[in-house]
Protein backbone atom coordinates (compact mmCIF):
# COMPACT_ATOMS: atom_id res chain seq x y z
CA UNK A 1 0.00 0.00 0.00
CA UNK A 2 1.68 3.41 -1.03
CA UNK A 3 1.19 6.20 1.36
CA UNK A 4 -1.42 8.81 0.71
CA UNK A 5 -0.66 12.29 2.31
CA UNK A 6 -3.10 14.74 3.06
CA UNK A 7 -5.98 12.69 2.34
CA UNK A 8 -9.11 11.35 4.18
CA UNK A 9 -9.70 8.56 2.41
CA UNK A 10 -6.97 5.28 1.60
CA UNK A 11 -7.56 4.39 -2.24
CA UNK A 12 -5.28 1.42 -3.59
CA UNK A 13 -3.49 2.42 -6.29
CA UNK A 14 -5.12 -1.06 -7.92
CA UNK A 15 -7.21 -3.89 -7.00
CA UNK A 16 -6.69 -7.76 -7.52
CA UNK A 17 -9.39 -9.15 -9.24
CA UNK A 18 -9.26 -12.71 -8.19
CA UNK A 19 -11.59 -14.51 -10.47
CA UNK A 20 -11.85 -18.53 -10.94
CA UNK A 21 -9.08 -19.77 -8.23
CA UNK A 22 -7.36 -22.75 -9.14
CA UNK A 23 -9.41 -24.06 -11.43
CA UNK A 24 -8.26 -26.74 -14.08
CA UNK A 25 -8.60 -26.19 -17.93
CA UNK A 26 -10.20 -22.55 -16.68
CA UNK A 27 -9.06 -20.96 -20.09
CA UNK A 28 -11.40 -22.89 -22.28
CA UNK A 29 -14.18 -21.36 -20.05
CA UNK A 30 -12.68 -17.89 -20.83
CA UNK A 31 -12.57 -18.84 -24.65
CA UNK A 32 -16.24 -20.17 -24.23
CA UNK A 33 -16.94 -16.51 -23.20
CA UNK A 34 -15.20 -15.03 -26.12
CA UNK A 35 -17.44 -17.31 -28.55
CA UNK A 36 -20.43 -15.95 -26.49
CA UNK A 37 -19.41 -12.39 -27.10
CA UNK A 38 -18.82 -12.49 -30.70
CA UNK A 39 -22.75 -14.33 -31.04
CA UNK A 40 -23.63 -11.29 -28.55
CA UNK A 41 -22.14 -8.70 -31.10
CA UNK A 42 -23.62 -10.39 -34.07
CA UNK A 43 -27.13 -10.73 -33.01
CA UNK A 44 -27.50 -7.58 -31.35
CA UNK A 45 -25.90 -5.63 -33.92
CA UNK A 46 -28.63 -7.46 -36.65
CA UNK A 47 -31.71 -6.34 -34.68
CA UNK A 48 -30.53 -2.95 -34.32
CA UNK A 49 -29.76 -2.61 -37.92
CA UNK A 50 -33.30 -4.52 -38.78
CA UNK A 51 -34.89 -2.01 -36.41
CA UNK A 52 -33.38 1.10 -38.16
CA UNK A 53 -33.79 -0.25 -41.73
CA UNK A 54 -37.31 -2.03 -41.67
CA UNK A 55 -39.60 0.88 -41.47
CA UNK A 56 -42.60 -1.46 -40.54
CA UNK A 57 -40.35 -1.77 -37.25
CA UNK A 58 -40.22 2.25 -36.90
CA UNK A 59 -42.86 2.14 -34.03
CA UNK A 60 -43.23 2.67 -30.07
CA UNK A 61 -42.46 -1.17 -29.10
CA UNK A 62 -39.41 -1.41 -31.27
CA UNK A 63 -37.87 1.62 -29.63
CA UNK A 64 -38.08 -0.26 -26.48
CA UNK A 65 -36.69 -3.37 -28.02
CA UNK A 66 -33.82 -1.22 -29.97
CA UNK A 67 -32.89 -0.01 -26.69
CA UNK A 68 -32.54 -3.80 -24.75
CA UNK A 69 -30.11 -4.93 -27.60
CA UNK A 70 -28.24 -1.62 -27.10
CA UNK A 71 -28.27 -2.48 -23.32
CA UNK A 72 -27.17 -6.02 -24.13
CA UNK A 73 -24.29 -4.94 -26.78
CA UNK A 74 -22.71 -2.41 -24.39
CA UNK A 75 -23.47 -4.44 -20.98
CA UNK A 76 -21.42 -7.55 -22.17
CA UNK A 77 -18.47 -4.97 -24.14
CA UNK A 78 -18.08 -3.61 -20.31
CA UNK A 79 -17.50 -7.19 -18.83
CA UNK A 80 -16.71 -10.01 -21.09
CA UNK A 81 -13.42 -8.15 -23.30
CA UNK A 82 -12.07 -6.81 -19.78
CA UNK A 83 -12.64 -10.13 -18.58
CA UNK A 84 -11.63 -12.50 -21.01
CA UNK A 85 -7.83 -10.01 -20.77
CA UNK A 86 -7.55 -10.19 -17.42
CA UNK A 87 -7.41 -13.95 -16.87
CA UNK A 88 -6.37 -14.94 -20.51
CA UNK A 89 -3.85 -13.22 -20.38
CA UNK A 90 -3.24 -12.75 -16.54
CA UNK A 91 -3.77 -9.28 -16.12
CA UNK A 92 -5.95 -9.14 -13.03
CA UNK A 93 -4.60 -5.76 -11.61
CA UNK A 94 -6.76 -3.02 -12.47
CA UNK A 95 -6.38 0.38 -11.13
CA UNK A 96 -8.82 2.12 -9.15
CA UNK A 97 -10.11 4.52 -11.12
CA UNK A 98 -10.48 1.80 -14.30
CA UNK A 99 -12.36 -0.31 -11.50
CA UNK A 100 -14.75 2.27 -10.86
CA UNK A 101 -15.01 3.41 -14.42
CA UNK A 102 -15.81 -0.68 -15.36
CA UNK A 103 -18.29 -1.06 -12.30
CA UNK A 104 -20.17 2.01 -13.27
CA UNK A 105 -20.87 0.38 -16.98
CA UNK A 106 -21.65 -3.31 -16.37
CA UNK A 107 -24.14 -2.13 -13.91
CA UNK A 108 -25.78 0.70 -15.27
CA UNK A 109 -26.32 -1.22 -18.51
CA UNK A 110 -27.85 -4.50 -16.36
CA UNK A 111 -30.14 -2.11 -14.78
CA UNK A 112 -31.39 -0.52 -18.56
CA UNK A 113 -32.08 -4.49 -19.24
CA UNK A 114 -34.27 -4.82 -16.05
CA UNK A 115 -35.97 -1.72 -16.81
CA UNK A 116 -36.45 -2.03 -20.77
CA UNK A 117 -37.86 -5.41 -20.10
CA UNK A 118 -40.26 -3.58 -17.88
CA UNK A 119 -41.23 -0.89 -20.62
CA UNK A 120 -41.72 -4.22 -22.99
CA UNK A 121 -44.56 -5.11 -20.24
CA UNK A 122 -46.19 -1.82 -20.37
CA UNK A 123 -46.37 -2.51 -23.81
CA UNK A 124 -47.74 -5.76 -23.94
CA UNK A 125 -50.41 -5.00 -21.27
CA UNK A 126 -51.73 -2.08 -22.95
CA UNK A 127 -52.00 -4.09 -26.40
CA UNK A 128 -54.05 -6.74 -25.10
CA UNK A 129 -55.83 -5.15 -22.01
CA UNK A 130 -56.44 -1.42 -23.98
CA UNK A 131 -56.16 -2.50 -27.69
CA UNK A 132 -58.47 -0.23 -28.81
CA UNK A 133 -56.85 3.04 -26.77
CA UNK A 134 -53.10 1.25 -27.56
CA UNK A 135 -51.93 3.58 -30.79
CA UNK A 136 -53.03 6.71 -28.67
CA UNK A 137 -51.14 5.48 -25.23
CA UNK A 138 -48.22 4.20 -26.86
CA UNK A 139 -46.68 6.41 -28.57
CA UNK A 140 -43.06 6.44 -30.03
CA UNK A 141 -42.77 10.19 -27.73
CA UNK A 142 -44.29 8.06 -24.70
CA UNK A 143 -42.18 5.35 -25.22
CA UNK A 144 -39.48 7.79 -25.72
CA UNK A 145 -39.49 9.23 -22.78
CA UNK A 146 -40.06 6.38 -20.53
CA UNK A 147 -37.11 4.78 -21.93
CA UNK A 148 -35.17 8.25 -21.21
CA UNK A 149 -36.48 8.33 -17.94
CA UNK A 150 -35.34 4.75 -16.97
CA UNK A 151 -31.51 5.57 -18.39
CA UNK A 152 -31.74 9.09 -15.92
CA UNK A 153 -33.15 6.63 -12.85
CA UNK A 154 -30.37 3.99 -13.87
CA UNK A 155 -27.23 6.64 -14.00
CA UNK A 156 -28.48 8.72 -10.76
CA UNK A 157 -28.43 4.57 -8.99
CA UNK A 158 -25.07 4.18 -9.96
CA UNK A 159 -24.27 7.72 -9.43
CA UNK A 160 -25.02 7.48 -6.02
CA UNK A 161 -23.42 3.82 -5.57
CA UNK A 162 -20.14 5.17 -6.89
CA UNK A 163 -20.46 8.16 -4.55
CA UNK A 164 -20.63 5.83 -1.92
CA UNK A 165 -17.38 3.53 -2.46
CA UNK A 166 -15.80 6.54 -3.16
CA UNK A 167 -16.06 7.68 0.08
CA UNK A 168 -14.66 4.02 1.52
CA UNK A 169 -10.78 3.60 2.61
CA UNK A 170 -9.18 0.25 1.96
CA UNK A 171 -6.25 -0.18 4.23
CA UNK A 172 -6.54 -4.12 3.98
CA UNK A 173 -7.18 -6.56 1.45
CA UNK A 174 -7.27 -5.07 -2.20
CA UNK A 175 -8.64 -8.70 -3.60
CA UNK A 176 -11.76 -8.21 -5.14
CA UNK A 177 -13.68 -11.79 -4.97
CA UNK A 178 -15.31 -11.45 -8.04
CA UNK A 179 -15.15 -11.45 -11.98
CA UNK A 180 -14.95 -8.13 -12.27
CA UNK A 181 -15.13 -5.14 -10.25
CA UNK A 182 -18.33 -5.67 -8.48
CA UNK A 183 -19.91 -3.51 -5.88
CA UNK A 184 -20.53 -6.18 -3.27
CA UNK A 185 -17.29 -7.70 -2.71
CA UNK A 186 -15.41 -4.42 -3.13
CA UNK A 187 -17.38 -2.58 -0.03
CA UNK A 188 -16.96 -5.92 2.00
CA UNK A 189 -13.15 -4.48 1.65
CA UNK A 190 -13.34 -1.54 3.49
CA UNK A 191 -11.98 -0.77 7.17
CA UNK A 192 -13.98 2.47 7.50
CA UNK A 193 -17.76 2.41 8.12
CA UNK A 194 -19.67 1.27 4.95
CA UNK A 195 -23.03 0.19 6.49
CA UNK A 196 -24.69 3.08 3.80
CA UNK A 197 -23.07 0.84 0.80
CA UNK A 198 -24.76 -2.21 2.73
CA UNK A 199 -28.20 -0.14 2.29
CA UNK A 200 -27.44 0.83 -0.71
CA UNK A 201 -27.20 -2.19 -2.09
CA UNK A 202 -30.57 -3.55 -0.80
CA UNK A 203 -31.77 -0.24 -2.45
CA UNK A 204 -30.60 -1.62 -5.62
CA UNK A 205 -32.16 -4.82 -5.82
CA UNK A 206 -35.44 -3.63 -4.69
CA UNK A 207 -35.67 -0.99 -7.36
CA UNK A 208 -33.42 -3.09 -10.14
CA UNK A 209 -35.03 -6.32 -9.34
CA UNK A 210 -37.86 -6.77 -7.19
CA UNK A 211 -39.75 -3.78 -8.58
CA UNK A 212 -39.65 -4.09 -12.28
CA UNK A 213 -40.50 -8.16 -11.86
CA UNK A 214 -43.67 -7.62 -9.54
CA UNK A 215 -44.75 -4.76 -11.91
CA UNK A 216 -44.53 -7.31 -14.84
CA UNK A 217 -46.10 -10.24 -12.73
CA UNK A 218 -49.00 -7.63 -12.10
CA UNK A 219 -49.02 -6.64 -15.54
CA UNK A 220 -49.44 -10.41 -17.06
CA UNK A 221 -52.21 -10.96 -14.12
CA UNK A 222 -54.22 -8.36 -15.93
CA UNK A 223 -53.07 -9.93 -19.59
CA UNK A 224 -54.18 -12.83 -17.91
CA UNK A 225 -57.57 -11.43 -17.00
CA UNK A 226 -57.79 -9.51 -20.31
CA UNK A 227 -57.47 -12.96 -21.90
CA UNK A 228 -60.23 -14.33 -20.22
CA UNK A 229 -62.79 -12.11 -21.34
CA UNK A 230 -61.88 -13.06 -25.11
CA UNK A 231 -64.57 -15.63 -26.20
CA UNK A 232 -62.95 -16.80 -29.53
CA UNK A 233 -60.18 -19.25 -28.60
CA UNK A 234 -58.32 -18.47 -31.79
CA UNK A 235 -57.87 -14.58 -30.89
CA UNK A 236 -57.00 -15.61 -27.28
CA UNK A 237 -53.78 -17.58 -28.63
CA UNK A 238 -53.45 -14.94 -31.30
CA UNK A 239 -53.04 -12.28 -28.29
CA UNK A 240 -50.95 -14.88 -26.25
CA UNK A 241 -48.54 -15.69 -29.16
CA UNK A 242 -47.77 -11.90 -28.92
CA UNK A 243 -46.30 -12.22 -25.51
CA UNK A 244 -44.30 -15.04 -26.02
CA UNK A 245 -40.86 -13.52 -26.66
CA UNK A 246 -41.28 -10.97 -24.19
CA UNK A 247 -42.25 -13.82 -21.33
CA UNK A 248 -38.97 -15.85 -22.36
CA UNK A 249 -36.83 -12.36 -22.15
CA UNK A 250 -37.94 -11.99 -18.75
CA UNK A 251 -37.57 -16.18 -17.51
CA UNK A 252 -34.16 -16.16 -18.82
CA UNK A 253 -33.15 -12.53 -16.95
CA UNK A 254 -34.65 -12.63 -14.00
CA UNK A 255 -34.97 -16.63 -12.67
CA UNK A 256 -31.08 -16.73 -12.91
CA UNK A 257 -30.37 -13.92 -10.81
CA UNK A 258 -32.51 -14.59 -8.52
CA UNK A 259 -31.70 -18.24 -8.22
CA UNK A 260 -28.23 -16.97 -7.90
CA UNK A 261 -29.62 -14.88 -4.68
CA UNK A 262 -31.47 -17.21 -3.26
CA UNK A 263 -28.95 -20.05 -3.41
CA UNK A 264 -26.30 -18.01 -1.91
CA UNK A 265 -28.60 -16.91 1.25
CA UNK A 266 -29.34 -20.29 2.00
CA UNK A 267 -26.45 -22.56 1.01
CA UNK A 268 -22.93 -22.53 1.06
CA UNK A 269 -21.50 -22.42 -2.85
CA UNK A 270 -17.95 -22.48 -3.78
CA UNK A 271 -16.52 -19.59 -4.77
CA UNK A 272 -15.70 -20.98 -8.21
CA UNK A 273 -19.32 -22.05 -9.18
CA UNK A 274 -20.72 -18.62 -8.07
CA UNK A 275 -18.89 -16.79 -10.08
CA UNK A 276 -19.77 -19.29 -12.81
CA UNK A 277 -23.03 -19.15 -12.21
CA UNK A 278 -22.90 -15.27 -11.97
CA UNK A 279 -20.78 -14.79 -15.52
CA UNK A 280 -23.56 -17.03 -17.62
CA UNK A 281 -26.35 -15.12 -15.72
CA UNK A 282 -24.82 -11.93 -16.76
CA UNK A 283 -23.76 -12.81 -20.32
CA UNK A 284 -25.92 -15.28 -21.78
CA UNK A 285 -29.48 -13.44 -21.82
CA UNK A 286 -27.80 -10.78 -24.01
CA UNK A 287 -26.83 -13.05 -26.14
CA UNK A 288 -30.40 -15.35 -26.39
CA UNK A 289 -32.19 -11.68 -26.70
CA UNK A 290 -31.69 -11.28 -30.42
CA UNK A 291 -32.17 -14.70 -31.30
CA UNK A 292 -35.70 -15.26 -29.49
CA UNK A 293 -36.78 -12.03 -31.29
CA UNK A 294 -35.82 -13.07 -34.70
CA UNK A 295 -37.42 -16.44 -34.48
CA UNK A 296 -40.65 -15.46 -31.83
CA UNK A 297 -41.52 -12.39 -33.30
CA UNK A 298 -43.47 -12.20 -36.43
CA UNK A 299 -43.22 -8.96 -37.26
CA UNK A 300 -39.38 -9.26 -37.47
CA UNK A 301 -39.50 -12.32 -39.11
CA UNK A 302 -41.18 -10.39 -42.10
CA UNK A 303 -39.08 -7.53 -42.37
CA UNK A 304 -36.12 -9.91 -42.42
CA UNK A 305 -37.63 -11.39 -45.37
CA UNK A 306 -38.20 -7.98 -47.00
CA UNK A 307 -34.85 -7.09 -46.40
CA UNK A 308 -32.98 -9.37 -47.39
CA UNK A 309 -35.35 -10.22 -50.73
CA UNK A 310 -34.14 -6.18 -51.17
CA UNK A 311 -30.61 -6.72 -50.69
CA UNK A 312 -30.60 -9.49 -53.17
CA UNK A 313 -32.79 -7.33 -55.79
CA UNK A 314 -30.36 -4.51 -55.10
CA UNK A 315 -27.13 -6.90 -55.85
CA UNK A 316 -28.46 -8.52 -58.73
CA UNK A 317 -29.65 -4.93 -60.36
CA UNK A 318 -25.42 -4.08 -59.31
CA UNK A 319 -24.29 -6.96 -61.29
CA UNK A 320 -26.41 -6.06 -64.47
Amino acid sequence: MVPFENTTFVRPPTFYINGLYNMPHSKYYYMFLCFVYAVTVLGNSFIMGTICLARTLHTAKYIAVFNLALSDLFGSSALIPKYADMFLLENQYISYEDCMTNLFFVFVFMIMQSFTLLALAFDRVIAICFPLRYHAIVTKTTMSLIIGVMWLVSVAIMVVTLALLTQLSFCRSTTVGSYFCDNGPIFRLACNDNSPNFIMAYVYVAIVLCLPLTLIAISYVCIGFALLKISQGADRIKAMKTCTSHIILVAIFYLPILSVYISALTTYIHPNTRIMNSVLTQTIPPMLNPIIYSLKTEEVLQSIKVLYKRIKTLLRYKKS
